[in-house]
């Protein structure tokens, strides 16, 4: 299967991040090192959404502070960035509709068509708007003439990189080498292009709860979009999935990662994280990112019992 012909992903995290912690980082590293590992899928970005004030979990800290913790913690990353639209909104937004905002801003930015799981796209799914001119978006001269795979998809993850953490309105552009040679540059019409959402497994397990979620939303999330499930604590997903009957239709829609490392909820756990801020305890450090912990300490965070 070549680069062109693999299924290009932006995974998506939605949750509270109060705070984030290096496991949530590490959900999103382990989910592409594992889809690439597949030969299906190419990962081209990841998106962090920090969820709105209004969702009244109790001890949420301000959005303002969540925001500027996310970002602190994918600083060093070159394809995971932090999205404010949800903290942005007048009210708390379902997950559905941050993945439904997500699609079409992205429609909105590259002029392209999302296949969804279910019906893959058979037109061309990132294309150049009609009646408009080309906006090429590099202009290094340094750049070989010769366009390869990898320049190519590089820059592709760049120009998407970008649209994470802006707010719209955008003009549209398109995805062309202009210091390649048109006669054998690689088009990106033909590349597919899906936002999966990157969850853990209690996020899964929740699916399971009734009355929890609105059952046409798991349709859309698992049914249009699907999801990449990172276990944790060796949680038996097919056990899972077995007890939703959304999940079972859409079983091939949920890719979970298989891998041999060992991923102990307590890395992930942002409430483990502020009860070993509370204690003083030294392996909070496991849990945070320095620059997080820094910022925690500095804004007095996580203080009190209650937060």
């Amino acid at each position: 299967m070549t680069e062109t012909t693999k299924t290009h992903v932006i995974l998506l995290s939605c949750g509270s991040f109060n705070p984030i912690t290096k496991g949530h980082i590490q959900m999103f590293e382990r989910a592409r090192d594992y889809l690439h590992k597949t030969g299906r899928f190419i990962v081209i970005g990841g998106i962090v959404s920090p969820v709105h004030d209004s969702y009244g979990k109790q001890g949420l800290v301000s959005s303002r502070h969540r925001l500027t913790m996310c970002q602190l913690a994918v600083q060093s990353s070159d394809w995971i960035r932090v999205d404010p639209w949800e903290c942005y909104q007048d009210t708390w937004q379902t997950t559905c509709s941050v993945l439904e905002h997500h699609r079409d801003l992205m429609k909105r930015v590259t002029g392209c068509i999302l296949s969804n799981v279910n019906t893959p796209s058979m037109t061309p799914v990132i294309g150049q708007p009609q009646n408009e001119s080309p906006q090429p978006i590099y202009q290094n001269s340094n750049i070989s003439n010769k366009p390869t795979a990898a320049k190519i998809l590089g820059k592709v993850g760049e120009s998407l990189s970008r649209i994470c953490c802006v707010r719209p309105p955008m003009e549209r552009f398109t995805f062309v080498d202009e210091n390649a040679n048109l006669g054998t540059v690689m088009r990106y019409e033909e590349i597919e292009l899906r936002i999966l959402l990157l969850c853990g497994s209690d996020l899964l397990e929740s699916f399971c709860i009734p009355g929890l979620w609105n059952e046409s939303d798991m349709e859309v999330i698992v049914g249009d979009f699907g999801i990449v499930v990172v276990p944790r604590d060796g949680t038996d997903t097919d056990r899972i999935m077995n007890h939703s009957s959304i999940l079972r239709k859409y079983k091939n829609n949920i890719l979970v990662v298989k891998d041999d490392m060992n991923h102990p909820m307590s890395v992930v756990s942002s409430t483990k994280s502020r009860l070993a801020l509370q204690h003083g305890d030294g392996h909070v450090v496991d849990y945070l990112s320095q620059p997080v912990i820094d910022y925690i300490l500095k804004s007095q965070l996580y203080i009190n019992a209650s937060g």
